[in-house]
C-alpha cells in the first residue's frame, strides 16, 4: 500500500512538472517576443497597430493593413463555414446511420491533416482560375462595394474561400462531438411528446449544444488567423486596405512569413516580431475562451 501511495506521488510530481514545463515555455515566448520587439514598442507605440504605411526604407511601419486583411480573411471564411460545418455536423450527429456518420467523420478529419501547402497549390491551380472565369464576373455585376474593381485572381476572395475549407473541418469535429455529448434522455423525452426528429434537433438538441458550438466556432476563428502558408500563396501579399474582396490584402502571418528573412535594420526585426506579438495574444485568447465554452457545454451535458 505504501509502495502504491509512493508511485502515486511519483506520477503526481511527473506530471506536475510536465505541466510547469508547458506553462514556462508559453511564459517564455511571451516574453522573447516582448523583449525583441521592445524597440518598435518604444517608438510606435500604440500608433504601430493604428498606422497604415509600411515601409521598410523609411523605417515607417504600421500594422493595419496587416490586421484588416487578417481579420477580413478569417471572417469571410466564418461567414461561409459556420453554417457549412455545423449543418454537416448535424447531419453525421443526429440524422445519419452511426456507421455512415463514422466513415463521413474519418474523412472529414483527415481533410485537417493536409499540410497547408497542398490548400495553396490547389488554391493557385484550381481555385483562383475557377473564381476568375465563373465566378468573379456575376459578383462584379451585383455592383455590390465588396465586389468592385478588377479581380485579378490573387485576393481577399480567395484567401478567405482557401480559409473556408481549411477551417470546416474543425467546425464540423467539435460541433459533432458537442451535438452527441447532448444526453440521449432529452432527445427521448422530445421525441415522446411528439416532437419530430428535426424539432428535437432544433429545439432541444442545439439549444444545450450552442455553448459548444460556438466554442468550435472560436477554434476555427483562431485556425484561420494564424494560417500562413496557404494565405501567403493566395492572398496577394499587399499592404492596403480596400473595401473590395477583389483586391488583394495582406496578413500578419504572411507577413511575417515573406519578410523576415529579408529584414535589415533592428526596427524592422522589431516592428515584424511586434506583429507576431500581436497574433500571438489574439490566438491565446480566442483559443481560451474556445475551450471554456467547450467544457462549459461538457459539464451542462453531465
Amino acid at each position: 500500500m505504501e509502495q502504491l501511495k509512493g508511485g502515486d506521488e511519483i506520477s503526481y510530481l511527473i506530471t506536475l512538472a510536465c505541466s510547469i514545463v508547458i506553462i514556462l515555455i508559453v511564459v517564455l515566448l511571451v516574453g522573447e517576443l516582448w523583449y525583441n520587439s521592445q524597440p518598435a514598442i518604444k517608438k510606435f507605440g500604440f500608433s504601430f497597430l493604428t498606422g497604415t504605411t509600411w515601409d521598410p526604407n523609411g523605417d515607417v511601419f504600421g500594422a493595419l493593413p496587416f490586421l484588416y486583411g487578417t481579420v477580413v480573411t478569417s471572417i469571410f471564411a466564418l461567414v461561409l463555414s459556420v453554417p457549412l460545418g455545423v449543418g454537416a455536423a448535424i447531419f453525421l450527429a443526429e440524422m445519419a446511420a452511426p456507421k455512415l456518420s463514422n466513415a463521413l467523420t474519418f474523412l472529414i478529419e483527415l481533410l485537417a491533416a493536409v499540410p497547408s501547402v497542398i490548400y495553396g497549390l490547389l488554391g493557385i491551380f484550381v481555385l483562383v482560375p475557377i473564381l476568375r472565369k465563373y465566378v468573379a464576373p456575376p459578383l462584379a455585376m451585383t455592383h455590390l462595394p465588396i465586389f468592385s474593381g478588377t479581380f485579378y485572381g490573387f485576393s481577399l476572395l480567395a484567401a478567405g474561400l482557401v480559409l473556408t475549407i481549411m477551417v470546416v473541418p474543425f467546425i464540423v469535429s467539435v460541433s459533432r462531438e458537442v451535438l452527441l455529448a447532448v444526453p440521449v434522455e432529452q432527445r427521448e423525452a422530445s421525441l415522446a411528446v411528439g416532437a419530430t426528429k428535426w424539432e428535437t434537433t432544433w429545439q432541444v438538441v442545439l439549444p444545450n449544444a450552442s455553448t459548444g458550438i460556438l466554442g468550435s466556432i472560436f477554434l476555427a476563428l483562431a485556425r484561420a488567423l494564424g494560417e500562413t502558408m496557404a494565405v501567403t500563396m493566395v492572398v496577394g501579399n499587399t499592404p492596403t486596405i480596400s473595401t473590395s474582396l477583389f483586391s488583394p490584402g495582406y496578413s500578419i502571418a504572411a507577413a511575417i512569413a515573406n519578410q523576415f528573412a529579408e529584414a535589415s535594420g533592428q526596427l524592422f526585426i522589431a516592428s515584424l516580431i511586434f506583429l507576431g506579438l500581436v497574433l500571438f495574444g489574439l490566438t491565446i485568447v480566442i483559443n481560451a475562451v474556445a475551450r471554456i465554452l467547450i467544457i462549459m457545454t461538457a459539464q451542462r451535458g453531465m
